[in-house]
């Protein structure tokens, strides 16, 4: 740091979770303040959040995700005199060149910045199938908020479905918070996952500590199922029973081999996606990845197209939390050298150590993004009548008919169903929509949906001066 150097430049940083906390505590140690914006309203982001209220203890965690709650928490209260965090804040979108509009408890704020760095997160791929509307049906999202943050149990008797580490976390947590576990079902076969190992070693104690869980699982009697997967959910008020069923190297279940549960509580988790909505309409250059979704372009420095815009964190790469937080770094360093009018030799070295280091990072996710990767028999789940867009009521024959009758990309699409135009604005349906046009020969085509302003409908309450 440069002692002396006045703050003149306002930096904000959209997001409070691993990435934004560890980029605005390492700008604090160079002396440089930070707005962090979060619509929650606790610091930690879904995975570190903790409780909204206090509580003696948290025995259904295990002890490293608490002392990680704990230190993420600590890195924030050890710097929070140069950083500014506004909780319970939804970023509407931009509005001119380098300003955001802000709804806090109703009101609409404008907020200018020199630098904004964006650590906006994940949400969860959703996978339409027959009963996926029921209450009781939860994406693994929802069920960790409910375990870690709210402190209940979100059901009884739980099936598990997915793919990745995080049915196995969810599994452990569940079981320990006095919930049944019925069964998990991995869609992806043990063997595809064996040939990994390698990979898998390059953060060896997230391996064992997999390792750990899954004994955890067989002592309790857990059963885990490789190569199975979701066919329906049914019930009338809510989930009453789940069918799972084998499935092939595409995913697609032998119906034949069908195996049905009595549950009230189902756990679906096949992958997330980058929130990137306020990436895109800030027009940052994007791409589409299969893994992430749509993703801003960064560069080594995490620095966008825009020269004063940063991302990191699952806005740009799924990569979890301990990759999220290196990546934090990496942008607070880029951005203080520019700040601060650093030699550019002193800060490329600097870097080039932490990509080191989060090389490993993604060296390790790679094993699961290809050992988990998505396969085509999701898409013939649904029914002709399941919605597909819950926002819109569009069924799946809506969407079939639209292609067959010539739709080739999503925006033809949304104007021949209107899927996307809800307010979630395509967070549950695009994944869907994007993986229908190609596996009818469209991915070249298929483009991108568009954010529109404002993200978050503006209440009336907010107009009022």
């Amino acid at each position: 740091m440069v002692w002396g150097y006045k703050m003149t430049k306002k930096v904000v940083i959209v997001g409070a979770g691993p990435a934004g906390i560890s980029a605005a505590a390492e700008l604090s140690s160079m002396g440089i303040k930070t707005t962090v914006i979060d619509e929650a309203p606790k610091v930690g982001g879904v995975i570190y959040r903790g409780p909204w209220r206090k509580t003696q203890d948290l025995p259904h965690l295990d002890d490293k995700l608490k002392a990680s709650m704990k230190g993420l928490e600590q890195k924030y209260l050890d710097n929070m005199h140069n950083i500014h965090v506004r909780t319970q804040t939804r970023v509407l979108g931009p509005v001119g060149e380098s300003s955001l509009l802000t709804l806090h408890k109703d009101k609409a704020e404008e907020l200018d910045y020199d630098y904004l760095l964006l650590a906006t997160g994940c949400h969860e791929r959703s996978v339409p199938f027959s009963g996926w509307e029921l209450p009781g049906v939860m994406l693994m999202g929802g069920i960790q908020l409910q375990l870690k943050s709210g402190l209940v149990r979100p059901g009884n008797k739980v099936v598990l479905v997915g793919t990745g580490p995080l049915l196995v976390l969810t599994a452990c947590q569940l079981h320990k918070a006095g919930c049944e576990v019925i069964g998990i079902y991995e869609a992806t076969s043990f063997n595809k996952i064996a040939k990994e190992a390698l990979a898998l070693m390059n953060r060896p104690q997230l391996a064992l500590d997999g390792i750990c869980m899954m004994l955890y699982l067989k002592r309790n009697n857990i059963p885990f199922h490789y190569g199975w997967g979701i066919v329906e959910a049914e019930g009338k008020a809510s989930v009453e029973s789940v069918t799972v069923a084998p499935y092939d190297s595409d995913w697609k279940a032998n119906f034949n081999k069908s195996v049905t549960l009595e549950a009230d509580t189902l756990g679906v988790g096949y992958g997330f996606t980058a929130r990137s909505q306020l990436a895109q309409l800030l027009q940052l250059d994007v791409s589409y990845d299969y893994d992430n979704g749509t993703i801003p372009v960064v560069d080594d420095r995490q620095k966008s197209s825009v020269d004063h815009i940063y991302c990191a964190g699952d806005t740009a790469k799924l990569a979890g939390a301990d990759g999220a937080m290196l990546e934090g770094v990496i942008a607070a360093k880029s951005i203080a050298a520019k700040l601060l009018k650093e030699p550019d030799e002193a800060i490329t070295e600097v870097i080039k150590g932490l990509r080191k280091d989060l090389s490993r990072v993604y060296r390790f996710r790679g094993a699961f993004d290809r050992s988990s990767k998505r396969q085509v028999g999701l898409i013939d789940l649904p029914k002709d009548d399941t919605t597909i867009c819950r926002c819109e009521q569009v069924k799946k024959r809506d969407i079939d008919n639209a292609i067959a009758q010539g739709c080739r990309d999503i925006v033809s699409l949304k104007m021949k169903t209107r899927i996307t135009m809800g307010d979630c604005q395509g967070k549950t349906c695009s994944s869907y929509c994007y993986d229908r046009l190609a596996s009818a020969g469209f991915e070249q085509e298929q483009g991108l949906i568009r954010p529109r302003f404002p993200l978050d409908p503006i209440p009336f309450s907010a107009m009022v001066d």
